[in-house]
């Protein structure tokens, strides 16, 4: 597992947010998977010649949405329920909501629309 973490110090977005924000896109898009270990707290600090509370935060974020878990000694690891859904298994439900919209009658344009809706934010 390689990944590369940066931090952008002239930006307005706290260096803290940025770690989180880039560890969270790579957990979303499957980079990084359930039981994949992060670099210690430490390194990863010396790694981007940030202070240790600052990676430190980024991690215990993470950890409040339920992205990772730490353990002493076994580190911070990416957990199962952070992890996306196979594709394999997507397809599967995307099949099975287009199977039970057809038993109602529902016309493709009207099923489309209703995932539009249902993926529009709130």
């Amino acid at each position: 597992m390689t990944f590369e973490v940066r931090v952008d110090t002239a930006s307005p977005v706290p260096p803290y947010e940025q770690i989180r924000a880039q560890l969270s896109e790579l957990i979303d898009q499957g980079r990084l998977v359930a039981g994949d270990r992060l670099p210690p707290v430490r390194q990863l600090a010396a790694d981007l010649g940030l202070a240790v509370g600052t990676v430190g935060r980024a991690y215990r974020e993470l950890e409040a949405a339920g992205k990772v878990s730490s353990r002493r000694g076994g580190g911070t690891r990416v957990t199962a329920e952070a992890a996306p859904r196979p594709p394999a298994e997507l397809a599967r439900l995307a099949a099975d909501y287009v199977e039970a919209a057809r038993r109602l009658g529902t016309a493709d344009r009207d099923l489309i629309a209703a995932v539009q809706r249902a993926l529009a934010p709130q």
